[in-house]
């Protein structure tokens, strides 16, 4: 990694903290992060990184590049930079839904891989899924995305459905705490309490289940489900509901707009290709 200089293209909250863990992680990795707004160029530079509206600058002059822009950008991007300037770079996106195939047909001889962090990468607790391919820099890739957090390799064909489980997830996970909370102050609790009550009690949960306790969520479940008691109660009220089917659908729905974007920004490129 030393003496590598790596370039985040759309350094926006994913991309910034992106930054910020490479930068705390690889003293001696040179950054340069792009950014339409002028206040996130400010704030970059104020962490001594080199930033810039200059996509084309920033591509010409890395050893990796950091696809971070949303989705629909991406075409924007393939105009600004010159063609030959991707040639013979490490090009890793984090755009949801866009295929490995497509990104090597358009990236002129780049070595591509496809990665999806969340971001939980603010705090350095990233779980980032990075597709599966015989790329010579996957060790590179990596050693990256370990400075966000834990890594899996995954098959291309799952990336859409973790886009949707662990990519979304925060703002999944984020609307149940907000509703277990809400729960509690109807019932005639202080919010500031509930909410940090929810907040140790999902993670004191997390660890009952990652640390091997319990071998799966239904068996805690029964743990403190008791006959006649409070939970099953509230048990029957998330059946009735269909709290758990919707969670279900929630994730196929979000599995299947990732998909639907892959495809649509295949037919732009197309499109405006021809």
């Amino acid at each position: 990694m030393e003496g590598l200089t790596i370039a985040v293209i759309g350094a926006g909250k994913i991309g910034s903290a992106i930054v910020r863990a490479i930068k705390t992680k690889y003293r001696n990795v040179n950054i340069i992060a792009t950014a339409r707004k002028d206040e996130t160029l400010k704030s970059l530079r104020e962490l001594n990184i080199e930033s810039t509206k200059d996509n084309n600058y920033a591509v010409a002059r890395s050893d990796v590049i950091i696809l971070s822009v949303k989705p629909y950008h991406f075409p924007t991007v393939l105009r600004q930079v010159s063609i030959e300037a991707w040639r013979n770079k490490v090009v890793i996106s984090i755009m949801a839904g866009i295929k490995l195939a497509t990104l090597s047909n358009l990236l002129n001889g780049a070595e591509v891989f496809r990665a999806m962090p969340n971001i939980n990468a603010i705090v350095g607790r990233s779980t980032t899924a990075i597709a599966e391919n015989n790329g010579e820099k996957k060790d590179l890739v990596e050693e990256i995305f370990k400075a966000l957090g834990n890594v899996y390799w995954l098959p291309e064909e799952y990336l859409d459905i973790w886009t949707a489980l662990v990519g979304s997830g925060p703002a999944f996970i984020a609307e149940i705490i907000d509703a277990l909370s809400l729960g509690a102050v109807a019932s005639g609790m202080s919010r500031e309490i509930a909410y940090s009550a929810v907040l140790d009690m999902i993670s004191g949960t997390i660890s009952m289940l990652k640390e091997g306790k319990i071998d799966h969520p239904m068996l805690l479940r029964d743990q403190v489900t008791t006959p006649a008691g409070t939970t099953i109660r509230g048990l029957m009220i998330m059946e009735a509901k269909g709290v758990k089917s919707a969670l279900i659908e929630t994730i196929e729905a979000s599995y299947r707009r990732a998909v639907e974007i892959g495809n649509e920004i295949d037919r732009s490129i197309r499109n405006n290709s021809k």
